[in-house]
């Protein structure tokens, strides 16, 4: 390809992790798989970093997020536009958002009939988040990196660390700081990278170096570095979720 050719994108798949559509495969496209994963990390950290949590706080803070996050959200972001080019029906996405939404707010209420009332304002702030950010109401206004770096990251692990110690310390307000700032850095390089794939028809440019060499820009120079981080954090924050709750157990 000579400088200056357009390099046509648009036979990109709208996500580096979507499968080729049909059937199941549709579905697993539409949880977001590393994205879950990480944003379910988020929780277990929560979890492992709260004083008295049992294993089956864990497993009930995991499935509601599951619920809510993995299915109930990206069920609704796929009735807005079809990011990702999934065959699913309408009413199979509505009847997906609805029915897992209501199971992860059930769960919530369990832990509060168990005593966790501080969970109380937190599921209705989980119900909203869902809702409000994926939606994008109030003109958007609940639809911003701000707004993702709190719902998707510190949200998660201050929630679970309520649900686990029916209590918000010191620490978990820092890791949910930590968190908040590493969802900041996951929405810099996914919106690029989304836009490229779904929004983009061609590039063209050549990058000139300093001794005179120079290269033609193609999809895969602007991809790569951006979707190899995102692998990169995805399965190093679950890496360190895993470690964690590991030692948490082994005390």
């Amino acid at each position: 390809m000579s400088c200056g050719e357009l390099n046509q994108v648009d036979d990109l798949r709208p996500a580096f992790y979507a499968a080729s559509a049909g059937a199941w495969r549709d579905w697993w496209t539409l949880l977001h798989p590393p994205y879950t994963l990480w944003h379910l990390s988020y929780v277990a950290i929560g979890w492992a970093l709260a004083p008295g949590g049992d294993v089956a706080k864990l497993v009930a803070s995991l499935a509601a997020f599951f619920l809510a996050v993995g299915i109930a959200s990206h069920a609704l972001d796929e009735l807005k536009g079809r990011p990702l080019q999934t065959n699913i029906s309408d009413s199979a996405l509505w009847t997906a958002a609805i029915v897992a939404l209501a199971g992860a707010m059930s769960l919530g209420l369990i832990g509060v009939f168990g005593g966790a009332t501080v969970l109380i304002p937190l599921i209705a702030m989980g119900a909203f988040a869902v809702v409000a950010y994926t939606l994008e109401i109030f003109g958007g206004m609940f639809h911003s990196d701000r707004a993702f770096g709190f719902f998707w990251g510190a949200f998660p692990l201050l929630t679970a660390y309520a649900a686990a110690s029916g209590t918000v310390r010191p620490a978990c307000i820092a890791a949910s700081v930590w968190a908040y700032g590493l969802s900041l850095a996951q929405r810099g390089l996914s919106t690029p990278a989304r836009r490229i794939r779904r929004k983009t028809r061609s590039i063209e440019g050549v990058i000139t170096f300093t001794d005179g060499a120079s290269e033609t820009i193609q999809t895969d120079t602007i991809l790569r570095p951006l979707e190899g981080a995102l692998k990169a954090l995805s399965w190093s924050v679950f890496a360190l979720a895993t470690a964690l709750v590991w030692a948490r157990l082994a005390l």
